[in-house]
């Protein structure tokens, strides 16, 4: 068992959101929190965009897997976030629940993905904050 918190962050192909807001905070926590990521209906590949305009702010996802949500993932988090898609997650007591209402990146270009990585930047930033968990500069 950590004593680290734990995150799910869970959108519907696991493919732009989720792995953008994974990875921000895999980045931003320096490995101080225990970061997941899942979909309902996960995609054969995470979105181009996102690989794109993660990859100008330093950060690389173009490795990463789109992966299906599993009752475990949700049992092991302490936070489960949906990403605005409606998904519906195990519901486990002593779990916090939240819904970040995110434009999808699916079909966009870069120019449209980018308000989305700064709006999931923020959001993370403020987590951490209430984890209580110092982010990166």
């Amino acid at each position: 068992m950590s004593d680290k918190p734990s995150v799910l962050f869970v959108c519907v192909h696991n493919a732009g959101r989720s792995q953008m807001a994974a990875a921000w905070l895999s980045h931003l926590s320096e490995g101080h929190v225990e970061v997941r990521s899942a979909g309902s209906s996960p995609g054969d590949k995470v979105n181009p965009a996102a690989v794109a305009v993660m990859a100008e702010v330093g950060i690389d996802i173009s490795a990463e897997i789109p992966k299906i949500l599993t009752v475990d993932a949700v049992r092991e988090s302490d936070v489960c976030i949906t990403m605005g898609c409606g998904d519906t997650c195990p519901v486990f007591p002593g779990k916090r629940y939240l819904d970040w209402q995110l434009d999808d990146p699916a079909g966009q270009g870069v120019e449209a993905v980018r308000p989305i990585r700064d709006e999931i930047e923020r959001r993370v930033r403020g987590l951490l904050d209430e984890l209580g968990v110092p982010a990166r500069l």
